[in-house]
């Protein structure tokens, strides 16, 4: 059998396994089945490498090309998937597994893709809030932008999973601008270096952009500065001991950690048996068992049922562990495949033997199981191990001990507020889940345990055909969680992309500050254009340019045509004694909408133009009443434009209704798409 050579990419080139290599066994067979690993790799080089040319051929990119990189990348791994299902087998996944892992990463990429298009602006700098007053004359104004750090991130991932968790950080990273050097677990570094290997020859990213390292990273993050990130995933002790290396602590290098958890599973006193939250928790304890052989940072690891119902529960959760089948992981009726490793496997058996000290086993004899398919002994195979314990209030080891495997613990609670302390006992977690159809019940677990969790997961009869699980994290939300949890986020939408950011406060005038973001605001330079704004294509428009118009009056007729019209006769409108007692108007007055209607007629042009479709406003405002008599003009400014396709592109639109004293009645923004 030929032994892969796991390679490392460094400033450019491959470089094969050296001095130091050590080798990689299959899951399933025990066998020899590649080395990774060289001591004599130039880190400095590679750090140089992403600092001096990947990093600025990101920034020269704005979010949206950076955005539609990675919605390319996503598509380009996606035709490609089966060479990484196929090597994959090796780790000990099942198919399934595989869907969790390499499916799950690519989605996570295409995902950061839309958000970056949809919710980041096609420029280079990100406004983060809005714009603070910081003079009574409005010439002095602040604002917070975020720009991208100008070092490398440097992302340390676990064994378990070798695509997901490399693309569920490089996402983010490269969204930002951000190029990264990814050094995965050596044990199944070859399905990781794989899908690099695909990243790279598909030429859709900048050189420098991505790193790899198979094997130990040296000296590496003596060598980081202030402008660099180290995002790591694994368990507790491995972050404690890289977040204190002493130059990280000098250096104030942000280190983002995603660590090993006692996540928990409630059930709800409502749910249960024979109701659909019973049977769905079952269903759901035993996926997150089985799953990846139970070696996910998000499994759950501590069963928390009415004490009443813990004899129906551990019935319900071994009857359906019994018909799990255990196997080569190729095969199509293996259920469970593997573990990792021999020496994951018998980390697994030492830390069931300290839960085993405080809790009755009641299924999985690790002595005593059946393996279909594959050699028991010389492949990494356990049976999901399920414990109780009587006396979670007098125990310790249950609460405060990780089996990385098919191990998990039922516990009985009193009441809500038992439960919520049961699940609180583990420190932090990053998610715990919650079976239940009383929604009393929901939230006062989430008021009670919400700051010890990074994600809360309810489900029940009204949710479970669409839900995603207890042990999925998605992109959209984040993925951390306090205490031993590790304290950090990740992927969170936008929200992950600011680990790789920085956030800056900026101060000056309006026009210093438009010129900085991009994007107009009030009090900056208007540009007057040579034509009605709705008659210049997009690309011809300027980020500034303005258009005034001619007043209108506002008349009782118009009011009352318009209520007439609309059906809208609130009092406001229509009753001038009951308008004038109310402290809000002086009497009768325009609708909003009226407004609004009117102002859109002020400002249109009706011919056929480049203007193609309004598609909303935000952001409305309406600071002070119209009374009949009054008149409303409006001042419309080109505040940013954004590409869209080659066709059209959005343009926001500043839009501020004054009256005849120059006082603002209304303030939007309005959006369209203007052809090219």
């Amino acid at each position: 059998m030929t032994i892969m050579q796991i390679s490392s990419f460094a400033a450019g080139e491959w470089i094969a396994p050296g001095a130091g290599a050590r080798p990689i066994a299959s899951a399933i067979t025990g066998d020899t089945i590649a080395e990774a690993g060289n001591r004599g790799l130039d880190v400095q080089s590679m750090l140089d490498h992403a600092r001096e040319v990947g990093g600025p051929a990101l920034r020269r990119m704005t979010f949206h090309d950076r955005a539609r990189m990675l919605k390319a990348l996503a598509a380009y791994l996606s035709d490609r998937k089966q060479p990484l299902y196929d090597l994959s087998f090796d780790t000990g996944a099942t198919q399934k597994d595989h869907l969790i892992d390499i499916d799950g990463g690519i989605g996570t990429m295409f995902v950061f893709a839309s958000k970056g298009r949809r919710e980041m602006p096609d420029a280079h700098v990100y406004l983060d809030g809005g714009v603070e007053q910081l003079s009574r004359s409005g010439s002095f104004l602040g604002q917070h932008i975020c720009t991208p750090l100008q070092g490398v991130a440097v992302h340390i991932n676990a064994f378990n999973f070798p695509v997901w968790g490399m693309l569920e950080k490089l996402a983010p990273t490269l969204l930002a601008g951000v190029p990264a050097i990814v050094k995965p677990a050596t044990a199944t570094s070859y399905v990781t270096e794989a899908a690099v290997r695909m990243m790279l020859d598909s030429g859709l990213l900048p050189e420098g952009a991505l790193q790899f390292i198979a094997g130990g990273t040296g000296d590496l993050l003596d060598r980081l500065g202030c402008q660099d990130v180290v995002s790591f995933t694994g368990s507790a002790s491995t972050a404690l001991s890289l977040r204190s290396t002493p130059n990280i602590l000098r250096n104030s290098v942000r280190f983002v950690a995603e660590q090993d958890s006692l996540n928990a599973s409630i059930l709800g006193p409502d749910a249960v048996p024979e109701t659909p939250e019973f049977d769905l928790f079952v269903k759901e304890v035993v996926r997150e068992m089985t799953a990846k052989a139970g070696q996910k940072c998000t499994a759950i690891r501590r069963i928390i049922v009415p004490e009443g119902q813990v004899d129906a529960v551990n019935a319900g959760i071994s009857a359906k562990l019994a018909r799990t089948t255990i196997g080569d992981p190729r095969d199509a009726d293996t259920r469970m495949g593997a573990l990792v490793s021999a020496d994951q496997r018998a980390d697994v058996l030492e830390k069931a033997a300290i839960i085993g000290t405080e809790a009755e086993r009641v299924f999985g004899d690790p002595e005593n199981f059946e393996v279909h398919g594959a050699d028991r002994d010389k492949g990494a195979f356990l049976p999901p191990m399920l414990f109780c314990c009587r006396d979670p209030d007098a125990a310790e080891k249950v609460h405060d001990t990780e089996a990385f495997g098919p191990v998990s613990t039922v516990m009985g609670y009193r009441d809500i507020g038992h439960a919520i302390e049961i699940a609180n006992r583990g420190q932090g977690s990053l998610v715990a889940s919650v079976i239940t159809h009383d929604r009393d019940v929901a939230r006062e677990i989430a008021m009670g345990a919400g700051a010890y969790h990074g994600r809360i997961y309810f489900n029940n009869r009204d949710s479970m055909k669409d839900s995603t699980g207890h042990g999925s994290p998605l992109p959209h939300m984040v993925h951390g969680g306090p205490g031993r949890a590790g304290g950090g986020e990740e992927m969170g939408g936008v929200r992950g992309v600011m680990h790789y950011m920085q956030r800056t406060a900026i101060q000056g005038s309006p026009d210093i500050l438009s010129a900085v973001g991009e994007t107009w605001m009030p009090g900056a330079r208007e540009i007057e254009g040579p034509a009605h704004p709705f008659t210049r294509r997009f690309g011809d428009l300027q980020v500034g340019e303005t258009l005034y118009t001619e007043p209108r009056e506002i008349t009782l007729e118009d009011i009352e045509h318009f209520a007439a019209f609309t059906g809208d006769t609130f009092y406001a409108h229509m009753d001038e004694e009951a308008a004038a007692a109310n402290p809000f108007f002086p009497g009768r007055v325009a609708h909003g909408y009226l407004l609004l209607s009117f102002a859109a007629g002020l400002f249109v042009e009706p011919a056929p133009g480049p203007v193609l479709a309004n598609t909303g406003l935000d952001g409305l405002r309406f600071e002070k009443p119209v009374s009949p008599g009054d008149s409303i003009k409006v001042r419309l400014t080109v505040k940013r434009k954004t590409k869209r396709t080659d066709d059209y592109g959005e343009v926001r639109w500043h839009v501020t209704v004054t009256n005849q004293d120059d006082e603002t009645v209304a303030e939007y923004e309005l959006l369209t798409m203007n052809a090219f």
